[in-house]
Parts: C-alpha cells; structure tokens; sequence
C-alpha cells in the first residue's frame, strides 16, 4: 500500500521562510512549447511535482532528448519526434491523466502538421471543455477527428493560415494552444479575448526568444506574425502565485509568523489586495513577503456595510485556484464573506469536511457556499477526510493545520499534483505532518 495520506497534528504555530516553487501551470506551457525547435531549449525553476514530472515522460517517450543539469533545471532537444508513441498505450494511460497533454497538440500540429490527443484527465472540478482549444486551431486550419474506439482526437493540419480569432471563452490553456500554433501559421493571426495571466505573458515572451513575432503581450488582443523557425532559448518560470497564496492563508489560519521569500510581487497583480480585505495583514520587503503572526482578523465589508463578496474571474481578477484557500481561512476570521466561485461548478463540495471539523458553512448552491467566521472562539476540530482536487487538498491540509486534534487526509497524491514536497517544506517550519499509509 502506498503513502497516500497525511497524518497531521494541529493546533501548534509555525514559524520561518518559505520559497514558492516554479509555477506548475506555467511549466505545463513552456514544457509544450519545446516542440516548436529542434535546437535545444532550457528551463529552470522547473517544479518537481507529479504533473510536470508526467508531461516531461511524456516528452521523452515522443522522442525528446531530456537532460536534467540541476535540481530545477533540465534542457530540452526536439531533433527527431517519434509521432507513433501517440498511437501506443502508454502516451494514452499517461496523457489521459494530465490536462496539460492538451497543450502537445498545437506545437506538434504546427511543425509537423499532424498531432493525436486522448480525452485528458486532470481534476475532478465540473466539466472543463475543450471546444475553445479546437475551435481556434480549426480557425487556422486544423481538421478534428473524435475516434471514439480509442478515445481520441486525431489533428491534421499542414498548411496552418493565419486569422482573425475571437476567443469563445477566456482560457489560458486554450490560449497559450492557439499562440502556440499561429506562431508557426503563414500570415498574420489576431487573438481577441485571449488569457492574459503572468504565465501565459511568459509563454509568450519564452515565445518571441525563440524567434516569435507576438505583439500585446499581457493584453486580451495578441497580433502574431507567423515565422519559418524557431530557435533554443533559455527560460526561468515565475514562483507559483497559487503556493503565495496558500501560504498567506497558512500563516493567517495557523497565527504563525512566515516570510515568503522571492515572491516577485509585481507578479501577483489582485492576489496581496485580496486577501487585505479578509483582514490578513502583510508586510513587503523588496520582493519577500511577511505575513506577523496574528490572533485574530476581520473581514471588511463592503463601503455601505453589506457583506464582502469574494468571486473568481479571468485576470486580471482573482484566480480561481485561491478560492478554496479564501473559504478556508475565512472560517477563522471574524465577520462573513460570500465565496461565489463562478468558474468551475464542482469547487465547492469539498465545504463537507469543513463543517464536519466545525465550520459555519452555508452551501448555498455549486457555486455559492456562505461563511460565517467563528472569529476563534471554536477551533476547528481534526477529522479523517480524503482530498478532491489539488486546491481543495492544500485548503484540507490547512484546516488541519489550525484544527485541535488528529486528521488524516487521504488521496494526497492530488496534492502531489502541484505542490512540490510540501510536508517536507512545512516540517521544515514546525508542522506536525508525516505520510501514511492511505
């Protein structure tokens, strides 16, 4: 049986410094992005968790030489693509398990004019469609075939034409695809309502090193011109603004006195402002965040007294990978807050657990759950539970953190998905947690 849970003893404050990883959803981009050249291309500040690791075999098995010169760091070599691993069951089992497989496509459609996609798996969230990726890419030219036997799409596309695009919906999976594809597409591409998150920025700038010619960086209007080639370059990923934010919820949960270290504020755009309005004080030191052990905070209202709404939205709003954190340490606060998470559906059942461990939680509907903060007059009490999503599990292991008593997290290996050693990282500021047997 494997060490598929975490035992955590709560209830103690944690003190020190913490350095973020790499950003994982940042690395699922630029990883794909080394398709575009056979010349190699090197990464650092890569981190070390299931997805990425996932993404990098699968980059091996299409035939990329895979070197890893650091800790964090590995070079890439695309000379020679084998494009019939896609037909075999291991690229099927292991792409179907990560939702970043999807972002393959678009660069190996653009050099070679043909790419293959099983269904991708990722976590369970609600429906995450994938028509904004197809849709664009058929908008340059690309033709999709579902083969319902093997569960796949079949992509061809070998004269990629440059367009007009508007986005069906804001994705930065679905844009960082089609910038990807247009790069290389005859013509020039213009890309309305596209994602403009920090790690689709550096996708894009990653990009333009390699020799791309993309115009609008960090706006929703991206104008690419296309080009013959694409060279190596050499890239560092952004810290991960989700594990920033997890953190800053730790610390408040916990009343422990932590420093994020190089946290590159300026990267963080809403996410600080946010949690100031939970009441969470922080202090900035160059790009090192401190967040002052407090006992207790207060969530604002809004200027005529009614009650702080906190919702999702593209950014530059609020990431939606932080309401789960929002709702968690909200339970200590005092005052209340509305969590309406309008993006995924399926975010907010993991609510359960909260109220098993003696949270005031009204789950108004899939989207829409009502804290009422016990202002730290109850603590929350430690139970057995299981972890839905990556999200969901770090605010879990937060809770569990805070509460009085024993929990056990089960199925953390959808914590593993996108937080590097974490236990290791939080014994490392006092914590009480060890992996079990799950």
């Amino acid at each position: 049986m494997s060490l598929d849970a975490f035992e955590v003893i709560g209830g103690s404050p944690l003190k020190g410094e913490i350095i973020a990883q790499g950003a994982k959803n940042e690395a699922l981009q630029v990883l794909c992005a080394v398709l575009l050249t056979d010349e190699k291309v090197t990464i650092s500040n890569l981190p070390n968790i299931l997805d990425v690791n996932r993404l990098i075999d699968l980059l091996r098995g299409l035939g990329v030489a895979v070197e890893q010169i650091a800790k964090d760091t590995y070079t890439f070599e695309a000379k020679e693509v084998n494009l019939d691993f896609f037909q075999t069951p291991e690229f099927r089992k292991n792409a179907s398990r990560i939702r970043g497989s999807v972002m393959l496509i678009a660069p190996l459609l653009a050099r070679y004019g043909k790419a293959f996609l099983p269904k991708p798996g990722g976590d369970k969230i609600g429906r995450r469609r994938l028509d904004t990726h197809f849709l664009g890419l058929e908008q340059l030219g690309a033709v999709f075939n579902y083969e319902s036997d093997k569960r796949q799409y079949s992509i061809e596309g070998d004269n990629l034409q440059g367009t007009y695009i508007l986005m069906d919906e804001i994705s930065v999976t679905g844009t960082a695809n089609v910038v990807m594809a247009a790069v290389r597409a005859k013509g020039t591409t213009q890309i309305y309502n596209a994602a403009c998150e920090p790690y689709v920025q550096q996708l894009c700038r990653m990009l333009n090193r390699m020799g791309a010619k993309i115009e609008g960086i960090g706006s929703n209007l991206l104008t690419i011109t296309g080009v013959d080639e694409m060279h190596g370059t050499e890239h560092r990923l952004l810290p991960d603004m989700i594990e920033i934010g997890s953190f800053i919820g730790l610390a408040a949960m916990t009343q422990s006195e932590i420093t994020i270290k190089d946290a590159q504020v300026q990267e963080l755009g809403i996410i600080p402002r946010m949690f100031d309005r939970m009441g969470i004080k922080m202090e900035f030191h160059g790009d090192d965040i401190f967040i002052p052990a407090q006992e207790d905070y207060t969530i604002q209202t809004f200027i005529d007294g009614s009650i702080m709404t906190i919702y999702d939205a593209p950014w530059p709003g609020f990431t939606p990978d932080l309401m789960s954190i929002m709702l968690v340490i909200a339970t200590q606060a005092h005052g209340s807050v509305l969590i309406h998470q309008k993006m995924f559906e399926s975010r907010l059942f993991f609510v359960d657990k909260l109220i098993d461990m003696g949270a005031r939680i009204i789950l108004c509907d899939p989207h829409r759950a009502t804290v009422i903060g016990l202002g730290r007059k109850n603590q929350l009490r430690g139970i057995e539970m299981s972890s839905p999503d990556i999200r969901a599990g770090v605010a879990l292991l937060i809770a569990a953190l805070s509460a009085k008593g024993t929990s056990i997290i089960h199925n953390i290996h959808q914590i593993d998905r996108g937080y590097q050693d974490i236990d290791g990282r939080l014994r490392a500021l006092g914590a009480k947690i060890r992996r079990v047997e799950g």
